[in-house]
């Protein structure tokens, strides 16, 4: 444990410590008759001394103690009770401590550095996660961030950490205050005094790095500047709170067309530390398992779970949810499962001593967990939910039974449109049809060994059996199964239905962009040259615009949903549509497309760091984001034919967006030395539109009819390139990309995207109110940053103020940020000179009725603008008018001039040219 600094005039009194490593600045010793020697005479008068000196406590074996070359003195900082604990502390400085004393002139600074480092490592670890359980320490952290920063009361502290901050070579030890709005830090040694406030809304760029100065530390880049925090005990969790308070701010104030006013986090005032951590984790959750968003996770249990197909006991963790149990082994990869909680009849104990219990499924299924450390309260939970589960109305089809088609439940189906006989004797069979048969068996065999539907196991076979190809009859059922669109199904029985009645026959833009786009949405394909495949997809994507108007619709989302149509029934489309915009691609489908623009970032990470050849050509790496622009919003279905772009979507809903960029990766890498040959990016498209053209899949079962042949088909010189192959590249080179890791750079390049289209608007909003007005460009950004700022501090700590309902990032650049009339009159009275006149409310609340043309009480930044140029840059004329224009009562068309008396004389002979004159000179 860390120990407050104690000086130590020697270091080997009484020869009872023998050092066991050393360097310039630390000594980890050991106490003799401790480890090998603990047995001699040594050893007994060590003892001895020991129970002599101190009868209440025995001393701890080990130590360490901290010098410096230039000094006899020594510091205890840590003591241990065994070599491991020590080495963790000792291995902590090496990594985090040493090469910072370097930076150091003198040994007194060096000192005086380490001994806040340990005080302040020692008050953190004192710091509970939770405020309730230490409440005065806590409260105390709150009195100290609200008299160093002197924010208002509101501003709410969700946590606090021992750290050093670097200014240049230098870094200030001190502590870092993270609260709903800002970042701050705040340091005072050897009479010099480092404070910093840093809003998360202009953060925008937050990551770990590590470097040979800083083993470890967090970046924070505000406004182009970047900012070092380091040495902190606690880096992870730092990190992570620092980038769920940034991305919320970001989400809240920029992003309103993802802000969700039911959020759990909705409210400023009720963050804290617990809150922050249960909401990451339950989004972890249903983001691993596919899972509604009204799940949250209950409880976690660690087990084994008995895998009948490999006969072996596989380690992982049972989370419980409102109506789900699930299961992931400790790896991710050896198998994980979801199981209805109304699928379970019955949980039995049959061996105690191992601390077992057996979940009984519906279908003569069981599941064995055993080595639960708290089995008996699993098995209360399990059947106590099963009583309160809802049951489900809805459930994928037995693709045994007839299905319902285009006529009955107004679907869309590739497999009545090919109208494929299907003859026993399968020496009639086609070559195409008996692959088709070979698939659907190998997935029949993995349905009896694994289970199939909600509860089947997935595993690394299921895996390999998707990167083949899914067969076209279970296309549609394996989709809805995968992407978790069939628990949202069983979650809102009858809610389709519902949402169709509602809309149906109402007007709206989005309506009309819908209409727009039905015939171009696979306009070659027989499904969609008929109005029964034209009417299925305009109800689809009407009832999504009407359940989700902050989206509505957005191009790319007609072609998806056109495929979706064609192998799942119309209430599955809308479902696998609502999981792909709402879980799987989020903020993909909005008017900035702004996850599609964090995916392109990510996707310019990784070709990085996998394609360092193209790197090294392309500097630029901005053309594949252009390029690739289309591949993330339509998942190559808008650049390969059909037969192809099914299979990508095949392994888009298994594993997800790292499906995508995997395949991104493999297409480039395809065409590396045609593209490393291209001077400009026109051949650059020309290299990747050439080839797309010649993928095909040479085992797909669709007809002539349907397929969609490539334009070189009977170009014999151009190799084919089979979509099977291409993915089963992308899998083998780049399969080891996470999707932990994959969550992680989104979170990161969210920031920058957000903040970059922030920087954009600014420019285009700077460049049109430049031309009619005479201040400089350097004024003009000062301006604009002073009027966003003063559009967010109301919204800082309200849900519901003005300024944050009336943002909406949709609309022209010029009105995007707006202030009401109690912004308006504190900026007012900032920038101009008679503040602290006694009328300077009434002449702010004039200004804001003159500025106010549409008379909507909300000033945009060029009415803002126009208003003080004319008092700073105009004519003396111009001032004048607008200073009368001021001085008259708000709402009369009468000439009643507010008195002056501050500025003038009482004096009766004073015309109003005269008295304004000197008022506007006075000012």
């Amino acid at each position: 444990m860390w120990l407050k600094p104690e000086e130590v005039l020697l270091k080997n009194a009484l020869k009872l410590w023998v050092t066991e490593k050393s360097n310039d600045y630390f000594v980890l010793q050991r106490r003799r008759g401790s480890g090998e020697d603990s047995g001699g005479l040594t050893g007994l008068l060590v003892g001895t001394l020991d129970t002599v000196f101190d009868s209440t406590a025995k001393v701890a074996p080990f130590r360490i103690l901290h010098q410096t070359p230039d000094s006899q003195v020594y510091w205890i900082i840590a003591c241990g009770a065994s070599l491991e604990e020590i080495s963790q502390h000792w291995d902590w400085l090496q990594q985090n401590i040493i090469r910072t004393l370097s930076v150091f002139d003198s040994g007194e600074d060096i000192t005086s550095f380490v001994q806040g480092k340990i005080r302040g490592l020692i008050a953190e670890e004192g710091t509970s996660a939770d405020d309730e359980e230490d409440p005065e320490r806590f409260r105390e952290a709150v009195l100290r961030f609200e008299r160093l920063f002197v924010l208002p009361q509101k501003e709410k502290l969700v946590t606090y950490f021992s750290c050093s901050y670097w200014r240049g070579r230098v870094p200030n030890q001190g502590w870092i205050y993270l609260s709903t709005n800002f970042l701050c830090f705040y340091s005072y040694m050897l009479g010099n005094e480092v404070k910093r406030v840093y809003p998360w809304d202009e953060v925008s760029r937050l990551e770990r790095t590590s470097s040979v100065m800083l083993t470890e530390s967090i970046r924070v880049r505000v406004r182009g500047e970047d900012h070092f925090f380091s040495m902190l005990l606690r880096l992870q969790q730092t990190y992570l709170i620092m980038q769920q308070l940034a991305d919320y701010a970001i989400v809240r104030f920029f992003d309103k067309e993802t802000f969700n006013a039911e959020h759990p986090l909705a409210n400023p005032l009720h963050i804290t530390q617990r809150a922050l951590e249960i909401h990451a984790r339950n989004q972890s959750f249903r983001a691993f398992f596919r899972l509604p968003q009204e799940e949250n996770l209950c409880e976690v249990y660690e087990s084994f779970l008995w895998v009948p197909f490999s006969h072996v006991n596989a380690l992982g963790k049972i989370c419980v949810s409102e109506n789900y149990l699930c299961f992931a082994s400790q790896d991710g990869s050896q198998c994980h499962l979801i199981i209805p909680l109304w699928e379970v009849f019955s949980v039995e104990l049959p061996d105690r001593s191992s601390r077992a219990l057996t979940v009984c499924l519906r279908g003569k299924r069981a599941l064995r967990f055993s080595e639960v450390r708290d089995f008996e309260r699993l098995a209360a939970t399990i059947r106590r939910k099963c009583g309160t589960a809802g049951s489900p109305q809805h459930c994928i089809s037995n693709p045994d039974e007839e299905g319902v088609m285009v006529g009955q439940s107004q679907a869309v189906s590739t497999e009545a449109l090919m109208n494929v006989f299907h003859p026993h004797d399968a020496e009639n069979l086609d070559p195409k049809m008996l692959k088709e048969r070979m698939k659907e068996q190998s997935w029949q065999i993995h349905f009896a060994e694994y289970g199939r539907g909600t509860g089947m196991f997935c595993t690394k076979k299921t895996r390999d059996l998707i990167v083949r190809g899914v067969p076209e009859t279970l296309r549609g059922e394996l989709w809805m199964l995968f992407s978790g669109a069939v628990h949202d199904m069983t979650s809102h029985p009858g809610y389709y239905g519902r949402l169709l009645e509602e809309c149906m026959g109402s007007s709206s833009l989005a309506c009309d962009e819908i209409e727009r786009d039905l015939h171009r949405s696979l306009p070659e394909h027989p499904a969609f040259q008929s109005d029964t495949g034209i009417s299925a997809l305009r109800r689809v994507l009407t009832a999504y615009a009407h359940r989700n108007p902050k989206i509505g619709y957005c191009q790319a989302m007609n072609i998806l949903t056109s495929v979706l149509l064609l192998y799942a029934k119309e209430e599955e489309a809308f479902w696998l549509l609502v999981a792909v915009c709402e879980r799987m691609l989020p903020d993909y489908f909005n008017r900035r497309i702004i996850g599609a623009l964090v995916d392109q970032a990510v996707f310019e990470e990784l070709i990085r760091e996998h394609l360092t050849q193209l790197t090294e050509h392309m500097t630029d790496l901005s053309f594949f984001s252009s390029v690739s622009l289309s591949w993330f919003l339509t998942l190559f279905i808008s650049v390969l034919p059909i037969e192809s772009a099914v299979n990508v979507v095949d392994c888009f809903f298994y594993d997800g967006i790292k499906a995508i960029l995997q395949l991104g990766l493999a297409v480039l890498d395809y065409n590396m030395d045609n593209l490393l040959c291209c001077h400009d990016d026109a051949e650059a498209v020309t290299v990747l539109n050439r080839f797309f053209d010649n993928v095909t899949n040479k085992d797909s079962p669709l007809p002539a009819t349907v397929q969609q042949a490539s334009v070189t088909t009977n170009d014999k010189s151009i190799q084919k390139v089979d979509i099977c192959d291409l993915i089963k590249e992308a899998y083998e080179k780049y399969g080891d990309i996470r999707t932990e890791e994959v969550e992680n750079m989104r979170k990161k390049n969210k920031l920058c995207v957000i903040q970059t289209l922030e920087d954009t608007t600014k420019q285009n909003v700077l460049r049109v109110v430049a031309q009619g007005v005479k201040f400089s460009a350097a004024q003009l950004d000062e301006l604009y940053l002073l009027f966003k700022r003063q559009h967010f501090v109301s919204c800082y700590w309200s849900v519901c103020s003005p300024a944050l309902q009336n943002h909406d990032p949709s609309l022209p650049y010029l009105d995007q940020y707006q202030l009401d009339q109690s912004q308006f009159s504190s900026l007012f009275n900032l920038l101009l000179p008679w503040t602290t006149h006694t009328h300077a409310c009434s002449l702010a609340r004039s200004a804001f009725h003159i500025l106010d043309e549409n008379g909507d009480g909300l000033v945009t930044f060029k009415e803002f603008i126009c208003g003080l140029d004319i008092l700073y840059n105009r004519s003396f004329t111009e001032k004048l008018k607008l200073l009368f224009k001021l001085h008259l009562q708000p709402g009369t068309q009468e000439c009643k001039i507010l008195p002056s008396s501050r500025f003038f004389p009482p004096a009766e002979d004073h015309s109003f040219s005269t008295r304004l004159s000197v008022f506007f000179i006075c000012a």
